[in-house]
């Protein structure tokens, strides 16, 4: 069975580098891969545009996303994933600074498997990371990829 990895879609510098290092802290060895925008989210899951003729790797076991990414949102990244029947079960979990009940609800609507608001605190923002990682690695039981997925 191959290791399971992460996708963090990330574009503020600081977060990404928060993020890496409260998962790392946790103790957590897998492959986490960093997409800094939301088209290169797309393009790293559908092996198009700069990744185009990669080997394709399996899908990440869950896909932290930011809102407020450039190029496209965090929510029309969500749309495009669980339009697609290669990406419609993937988890995705949308972690962002935002505390606005509007973009909870699109999130959800849209099919996000959890909403997580950033805290601010250090401390904070690496324990709530860290149970993420920790559940969506270890204890998530996901569905095997069948003809649904492909």
């Amino acid at each position: 069975m191959k290791a399971k990895s992460i996708l963090l879609v990330e574009d503020n510098p600081q977060d990404e580098m928060l993020t890496l290092r409260a998962l790392r802290r946790a103790n957590l060895s897998n492959r986490i891969d960093v997409a800094r925008d939301g088209q290169q989210a797309l393009d790293y899951l559908f092996r198009e545009g700069e990744f185009a003729g990669h080997d394709a790797p399996d899908l990440p076991a869950v896909v932290l996303l930011d809102i407020g990414l450039p190029r496209l949102s965090g929510l029309e990244v969500l749309e495009r994933l669980r339009a697609d029947a290669r990406t419609r079960l993937l988890p995705v979990v949308i972690l962002t600074s935002s505390d606005d009940e509007r973009d909870r609800l699109r999130g959800y609507l849209g099919g996000a498997n959890s909403f997580v608001r950033k805290p601010v605190d250090f401390a904070e923002f690496a324990e709530v990371v860290a149970h993420l990682g920790i559940y969506w690695l270890a204890i998530n039981e996901p569905v095997a990829p069948g003809p649904a997925m492909k």
